[in-house]
Parts: structure tokens; C-alpha cells; sequence
């Protein structure tokens, strides 16, 4: 695991934190990925960028969901999607079952993260967006009653693919695995 990835001074990190780093009204000013088509998809890329501003800004996840509801999930006649800050196709039920799991068992996942990090790298040198990505996809793959991991895994490579042109996506498969392996030991022990 390249260090300049995650940590600052490298130079892929420098350029996807140059992209996520908050900006005007929206909590991420980096297109996400579109997935047009891609309901849950879309739903997972709002859960993402509403984990990254509730922590980012210090605000009530409550007030979060309910903005990202009212203001930045479906399309709308006035408004061009995705890049006007919009996640047009996103599921809202899914969206908020993911942001309030990730909430609700945050100290939980956080500890299956920093566990899966090496020692002497601690869950708070990630980088923001990928911090929420990785509780995310813990929040998700804790839910007995979701998606195969499989599926769990691939959505959120595609969504750090999105939002990460260096090493982050990498880190996001190993994490995430680790996590599956700990939360799901059933789907591999076969």
C-alpha cells in the first residue's frame, strides 16, 4: 500500500484531494460516477457524499438525509443531474437505510476499518471521501438481509473508481474485503 496514497504529500492523493475537498453548496465537487440506469448505484453515491458532508461540516445526519432528499436525490425538469450536484436516479429507501446504518454502527465499523489498516495508520490519515466510502460499504455489508458481497464489494469499487484515479480504490477493495470476511464469514467459507 503506497503511503502517498492515503497520506498527504503523495502526489495521488494531492490530486484526488484536490477534488474532494468541499466547495460551495455541494460536499463533494468532483462529478461522481453516473450511473445512469444504476438506481442503487446512484443511491450508494449519495450515501457516500452525505457520510463525507455530515462529517465534514459537523452537521446532524438527520439534517443531512433530509437535504440530500428534498434537494439532491431524482431528477427535476429545472436541472441538468449529476452535474448540477444531483444524484437523479438515486433509490431513496436504500439511500437512507445506508446512511443511517453507517451512522448507527459507526464505532463499530470504524473498528473493523482501523483493524484492517495497518497499525501504525489510523483510520482518521484516510482520506475523507474514502472514510466514507469504506463506512458505507461496512454499514452495507453489515446488513445481513442486503446484497451478496460480491455485490456489496463491486458497487463501491465503482463508486471509489469515480471519485479516485490512484491507489484509493485498491485500498477500498482490501478494506472492504476484510470487513466481508469479518461480517459475513459465511459467504466464504465455502
Amino acid at each position: 500500500m503506497p503511503i502517498g496514497a492515503v497520506q498527504g504529500g503523495g502526489s495521488n492523493r494531492a490530486a484526488a484531494h484536490q477534488t474532494t475537498q468541499p466547495t460551495g453548496p455541494h460536499p463533494v465537487s468532483k462529478l461522481p460516477p453516473k450511473p445512469r440506469g444504476r438506481p442503487r448505484t446512484a443511491s450508494r453515491v449519495a450515501a457516500v457524499q452525505a457520510l463525507f458532508q455530515s462529517e465534514q461540516a459537523g452537521d446532524n445526519p438527520e439534517i443531512v438525509i433530509d437535504q440530500f432528499v428534498r434537494h439532491r436525490l431524482g431528477a427535476t425538469a429545472e436541472t441538468g443531474g449529476f452535474e448540477d450536484g444531483r444524484v437523479p436516479d438515486a433509490e431513496v429507501a436504500l439511500f437512507n437505510r445506508i446512511v443511517r446504518a453507517a451512522i448507527g454502527s459507526q464505532d463499530r465499523i470504524d473498528g473493523l476499518i482501523s483493524e484492517a489498516l495497518p497499525a501504525d495508520w489510523p483510520i482518521a490519515r484516510i482520506d475523507p471521501v474514502l472514510r466514507a466510502l469504506l463506512r458505507a460499504g461496512g454499514a452495507e455489508l453489515a446488513m445481513m438481509d442486503g446484497p451478496p458481497t460480491r455485490v456489496v464489494i463491486n458497487e463501491y469499487l465503482d463508486v471509489a473508481h469515480g471519485f479516485f484515479t490512484g491507489d484509493e480504490p485498491g485500498l477500498a477493495n482490501a478494506v472492504l474485503d476484510r470487513l466481508a470476511r469479518e461480517l459475513r464469514p459465511t459467504e466464504f467459507a465455502a
